[in-house]
């Protein structure tokens, strides 16, 4: 009786199905980050995420644990992208064209919709705690490219100029997405570069005491 030889070629059943795993859990996390961003967190459902994905909802519990526990993940991934973005020792100079082209969502590892979901609350306290201490990280960055250093004697003022250029951009990013405000919304990191010039030299470029 003929045996049939051991198969040499073709895909690994485990390897092809890590590989199916990883590929799921990115499509929910794209899917779920959209939705997030769109309509918030309560007007999100484990459903829709699903349903956008094109996969089992049961697959979320299996990967996340739980909604909350896939918008913590899709925070962390948000995290991750725009802290390679605006790099910690960012200088003044660079600063205005790195804000732009995230603002227009055409930066390293830029995602339109990344800070919209920084916005977004979830009720659930370990999740906007990331939220909270990323939008904090991302103020002081602004703040120590105009010299700002802990126990810096005006260090104060130095933040809140850095706070309110950040909320600025966040505000962009709202009336981009939301109101159709033209020429904003339709606005290329070009355009936005010699305005955002302008708010981080008003705000954050030293011009001697005060």
């Amino acid at each position: 009786m003929a045996t049939s030889s051991p198969r040499t070629t073709g895909e690994n059943p485990a390897g092809q199905r890590r590989r199916d795993a990883a590929g799921t859990r990115q499509l929910l996390l794209d899917a779920a980050r959209r939705r997030f961003a769109d309509h918030g967190y309560t007007g999100t459902t484990v459903r829709d995420i699903a349903d956008e994905a094109g996969v089992n909802v049961a697959l979320i519990s299996r990967y996340f644990s739980s909604k909350e526990g896939l918008f913590e993940a899709c925070l962390v991934g948000a995290v991750d992208e725009l802290s390679h973005a605006v790099a910690r020792d960012v200088s003044l100079e660079r600063l205005p064209h790195v804000i732009a082209e995230q603002l227009a969502g055409t930066g390293l590892g830029s995602r339109p919709n990344q800070f919209l979901l920084l916005l977004r609350s979830s009720g659930d306290e370990q999740a906007d705690q990331i939220r909270r201490n990323t939008v904090r990280s991302f103020a002081e960055r602004l703040a120590t490219a105009s010299g700002w250093r802990p126990g810096h004697p005006d260090g104060d003022r130095i933040m809140l100029r850095a706070q309110v250029a950040l909320a600025t951009g966040f505000g962009i990013v709202l009336l981009r997405s939301s109101t159709g405000l033209e020429p904003l919304s339709s606005a290329s990191p070009q355009d936005l570069l010699a305005p955002m010039q302008d708010l981080i030299d008003g705000l954050l470029r030293e011009r001697g005491p005060r």
